[in-house]
């Protein structure tokens, strides 16, 4: 023969049945004319058929190994366009290898109609000591729940599921139309069944056949410490039953986190101001200050100005699936006073006076930052949690 099918299928001469069978639908797949348009590699595809015709039988492939006419004895009628099982390789598995098991040949049989259902979502409101120490809350969601009725199967009392008569219970029909290379299979999902093999006969009268029904649910949960606005909360399987009778999905709660009067979040620090009298700047005091765990004295020292900052180590929010807290940061504020009486506007003067400063020069500090542009500068770059693993409750 002057064709080397071997050559064609690129295989071995001592190639097994298996690395035969292989090779040919590897190339099947890429050059059959419903997955490859192109002309040229219809006539390709007819030489690998006729190969794997001939390689694919133990008794043709013997013949040609001799030098002799493997087609011979078969008569007029073999050769290209039989795929059926004489060939070694029925036609069902040719599909197989071309659609990726979806011919005639595969027989699915009826499937379950439970499905999974969807995940939802819920905002819920926290106050920053709840985000800072965290919380339980008591919530009430619109959720769907299996039918107490059918139990999920959808059927009314006392029915079943019947198979469906149409696609005989496999969820699928085959079409076959005819083609220059012969038969060509295709299958589609069921439109009397849905792809599912069974009907309904009586829908339940409850859920109308989807298994599931829509309530209200009141649930505990927990609120683990550290979370922040934008944080999304999973709650495995608490999400809505699926249709049919099938798993949960998930609720996701997305954290919204109330503006508290006095504290700024950034990250897990808390940020407020202090404004404090020009005199206990000057000669310094203790003052108590508000955290989120009460009051707490603090030193103000002597010769203190505006724009100083003074850490509270270990009085922020604690962190996130971790250890510790982030700082409680007051930034200080001294406040001038706009009315004086008599007396007191003398008092100041005569200060003034002992200190040389009746005319004071104005003094420009060029690059020093303002509040607002330190704040920014320290906590650029610093990236929020958004998303707590599950099995956190």
């Amino acid at each position: 023969m002057a064709e080397d099918y071997y050559a064609l299928l690129g295989v071995r001469r001592d190639a097994s049945q298996t690395e035969i069978k292989s090779a040919y639908r590897r190339l099947a797949r890429e050059l059959h004319p419903d997955v490859n348009p192109d002309p040229d590699t219809q006539e390709k595809f007819k030489e690998i058929t006729q190969a794997y015709e001939v390689l694919g039988d133990a008794e043709k492939r013997q013949m040609y190994d001799l030098g002799g006419d493997p087609f011979a004895a078969a008569g007029a009628g073999a050769g290209f366009g039989g795929f059926g099982s004489a060939a070694g390789f029925p036609f069902s598995d040719f599909v197989d290898a071309v659609f990726g098991a979806t011919g005639a040949g595969t027989t699915r049989g009826p499937r379950s109609r439970a499905r999974r259902g969807r995940n939802a979502t819920i905002r819920i409101e926290l106050d920053l000591s709840e985000c800072a120490f965290g919380a339980t809350r008591e919530l009430t969601v619109d959720t769907a729940v299996v039918c107490p009725t059918c139990s999920g199967e959808g059927t009314a009392p006392g029915t079943h599921p019947e198979t469906c008569q149409v696609c005989s219970g496999r969820g699928e029909i085959s079409q076959v139309r005819r083609s220059f290379l012969g038969q060509v299979v295709t299958t589609q999902a069921c439109p009397n069944c849905g792809g599912f093999g069974t009907i309904l006969p009586r829908p339940c009268p409850e859920c109308d056949g989807d298994g599931r029904v829509r309530t209200r649910r009141t649930m505990k949960v927990r609120i683990p410490a550290g979370v922040e606005d934008g944080t999304h909360i999973q709650l495995a399987g608490e999400g809505e039953t699926g249709p049919g009778g099938g798993p949960p999905g998930d609720l996701f709660l997305e954290v919204v986190q109330r503006p508290h009067p006095i504290f700024e979040r950034q990250g897990d620090d808390l940020h407020c101001t202090l404004t404090i009298p020009m005199v206990a700047a000057a000669l310094g005091a203790t003052v108590s200050v508000e955290s989120l765990d009460g009051p707490n004295d603090v030193d103000i020292r002597p010769g203190t100005q505006s724009g100083q900052v003074i850490p509270l180590y270990g009085l922020g929010v604690k962190h996130l699936n971790g250890t510790g807290r982030g700082d409680l940061v007051i930034h200080v504020t001294v406040e001038t006073p706009s009315r004086l009486d008599a007396e007191q506007e003398k008092l100041l003067r005569d200060l003034a006076k002992l200190r040389g400063e009746e005319q004071p020069p104005g003094k420009f500090q060029p690059g020093q930052q303002g509040f607002f542009s330190r704040l920014r500068d320290a906590f650029n770059g610093r990236l929020s949690r958004s998303l707590i693993p599950n099995g956190f409750a």
